[in-house]
């Protein structure tokens, strides 16, 4: 018989108190209730909300319909195996093997959830355990996409704020081109959690960049991650990812729209001029994957980094 999901532990934004879960319901014992919306997924942010600009329904149907199309299908592969390599190995004994057989995944800055997916997928796949997540964004119109994730608990919530989960609550944080918030990924994560972090390397768009408009790389990605994470984490493992993308029209102005440059970019604009100029013929897509593991015990606090997202385009 199937292992029944370790329930994740969901704390009130508000007064810090545990959240139960009820049908369509998020309900704290001091009545702090939050409903789901229409599509199923849960906004916390109440009162003055966040100061940082979420991802339009344009730039999420863009970034859906070019995943969708399976363009970084290679780089939600090294997700999934990242996660799987980092994982216990089951153990006969009946007090540990729930380790091994279950999974609690925290996806911070989970867009449309297609990450997350391949990873609760992989995971089902290889060990027939049970797996449960919480994707947090600030864009409602990410989260509408993420809450039909099988398992996951889509809500509308702000990185660099406290996230609303109780204290060693996840075994793995995902984090695919997207602000990383080290002292809170520590706090949420198990003695020995692993975040796994996703960035450009170097080139990554290159053949594209000046004709879609996209926003540079770092240089220092690399050390800027790690400096982001802080002391509480140990550098562990690094994939780097590399597919060379064939791109027509419509899935080139999709890929400018679906990232950062899609908050200024005249998509009607960029689309006719790739109509005129043409698109590269060949694009290479290359990411870093690098798994980082909480360590035990934590050193002091650590201050956040300042907000920030990688560029481009996830």
């Amino acid at each position: 018989m199937p292992l029944p999901a370790r329930p994740l532990a969901l704390q009130c934004p508000v007064c810090g108190e545990d959240l139960e879960r009820l049908p369509r319901t998020l309900l704290c014992p001091a009545g702090h209730r939050f409903d789901a919306a229409r599509q199923g997924y849960f906004n916390l942010l109440t009162g003055k909300g966040t100061p940082f600009r979420e991802d339009t329904a344009e730039m999420v149907a863009a970034r859906a319909e070019f995943l969708g199309a399976g363009h970084y299908a290679p780089l939600a592969e090294a997700v999934a195996a990242a996660v799987l390599d980092s994982l216990p190995e089951p153990t006969a004994d009946p007090a540990a093997a729930v380790s091994g057989k279950q999974l609690r995944v925290l996806d911070a800055g989970a867009g449309t959830g297609y990450y997350l997916d391949a990873v609760m997928d992989r995971f089902r796949a290889a060990t027939g355990g049970a797996a449960s997540a919480v994707a947090l964004d600030i864009s409602r119109y990410a989260m509408r996409r993420a809450a039909r994730v099988p398992g996951a608990t889509a809500m509308v919530w702000d990185l660099w704020r406290r996230l609303p989960l109780a204290d060693a609550s996840v075994d793995v944080v995902l984090n695919v081109f997207a602000p990383r918030n080290g002292a809170e990924f520590a706090r949420v994560l198990v003695p020995g959690g692993t975040a796994v972090v996703v960035t450009p390397l170097p080139g990554h768009l290159g053949e594209a960049a000046a004709a879609l408009g996209l926003l540079s790389i770092a240089p220092d990605k690399e050390a800027a991650v790690a400096a982001a994470l802080g002391g509480a984490f140990a550098a562990g493992p690094v994939r780097e990812v590399r597919t060379e993308l064939r791109l027509d029209v419509d899935d080139a102005a999709r890929l400018a729209v679906m990232g950062p440059a899609g908050h200024h970019l005249d998509a009607a604009a960029l689309r006719a001029r790739l109509e005129r100029e043409g698109v590269p013929p060949v694009v290479t897509a290359a990411f870093r994957v690098q798994a980082f593991t909480r360590r035990r015990p934590l050193p002091p606090a650590d201050v956040p980094a300042r907000p920030g997202r990688d560029t481009p385009e996830g």
